[in-house]
């Protein structure tokens, strides 16, 4: 089905071409996940404020957070559709789109945000922000969120402790692995289930960044929360092709220039927000917070890095080491 419904579009975006002008304000519906107070929710409304502010009139913007339209696993259909304008899905959610973009699941391929932002900022990085196109969709920049770290109902160290353990992921074919190479049990579900499904202890943990698990409270109901920085957890601003080229040249101009502006503001954020939101975790005393020692931490990449190996041919072997040398 959503096959048919990309092949449809790509042909209606080809017989289109870019209008001088469009009736009435162009209006664009942003659906995200996330609350309003993480760095997803305050770009969006960063790019709201400045398209509204630029283009007075001419384009209105809608922000829908915690999924009040669509989760991620529905929004790319619909933007598809033509139902929604803009979103910004994690990177895992791409997957069916290109294979390319798993590289950013690879666990423990980034030391930092910083060497994550390296490499997106390179000319491979741009190259895979470009890689949607051929499916109808329009990649317009990368958003940081955080690198990610283990929340869990008991103490986790080693990796052997993690063994049996349930643990919530993205849909996404290398977490899956990544957990299985250690011997723990992925399990695919929405983010809006994460909550319940610890509070009920149906799982025994999740991976996700500290500005995630403030904002939903996941850290209230989960005893340890073990410092990994084992992945990184970033988005891609899409828009439909469609949409996208039959805009006139001058409001797709201000749009993106704005989309820039809310996503260094929102980059920015990301990276302060990950060192308060820790601290306000730690300080709340619900939560022990376990940081590795570097021999830990590598015990950890020993376990963990044959999972490269085995997405290699899927993502490109070229691609796995322009990542890893931004770490360098």
């Amino acid at each position: 089905m959503l096959n048919k419904i990309i092949g449809s579009l790509l042909l209606a975006a080809t017989a289109l071409a870019p209008v001088s002008s469009i009736a009435g304000p162009v209006e664009i519906k942003f659906s995200h996940v996330v609350a309003e107070n993480t760095p997803k929710g305050l770009m969006a409304e960063k790019f709201k404020e400045l398209v509204e502010e630029r283009l007075p009139g001419k384009v209105k913007v809608s922000v829908y957070p915690n999924s009040q339209l669509f989760n991620d696993n529905k929004v790319l259909e619909a933007m598809l559709l033509g139902d929604v304008q803009m979103a910004a899905p994690s990177l895992s959610k791409f997957q069916s789109f290109t294979k390319k973009l798993q590289v950013f699941d690879l666990p423990f391929l980034f030391r930092d945000i910083d060497a994550v932002d390296r490499f997106q900022q390179s000319e491979t990085g741009q190259e895979l922000l470009g890689s949607l196109k051929k499916r109808g969709l329009v990649g317009l920049g990368y958003l940081h969120n955080g690198m990610k770290q283990l929340s869990s109902n008991e103490a986790i160290v080693t990796p052997e402790q993690i063994s049996g353990k349930k643990f919530r992921i993205m849909t996404s074919d290398v977490l899956q692995a990544q957990f299985e190479q250690v011997d723990a049990i992925p399990l695919k579900k929405p983010f809006s289930e994460v909550f319940t499904l610890l509070q009920t202890r149906a799982i025994d943990g999740q991976e996700n960044t500290w500005s995630n698990t403030y904002s939903k409270k996941f850290y209230e109901v989960q005893p340890y929360i073990t410092a990994s920085n084992h992945g990184v957890l970033d988005y891609m601003v899409v828009t439909s092709a469609e949409f996208w080229m039959t805009l006139p040249d001058d409001l797709r101009t201000e749009i993106k220039r704005a989309m820039d502006d809310a996503i260094a503001y929102g980059n920015d954020i990301s990276k302060k927000k990950a060192d308060e939101d820790r601290k306000l975790i730690a300080d709340s005393g619900v939560t022990q917070i376990i940081d590795l020692t570097d021999a830990q931490r590598q015990a950890w990449v020993d376990a963990m890095k044959p999972v490269w190996k085995k997405f290699e041919r899927q993502i490109g072997k070229d691609v796995i080491q322009a990542a890893a040398k931004a770490s360098e």
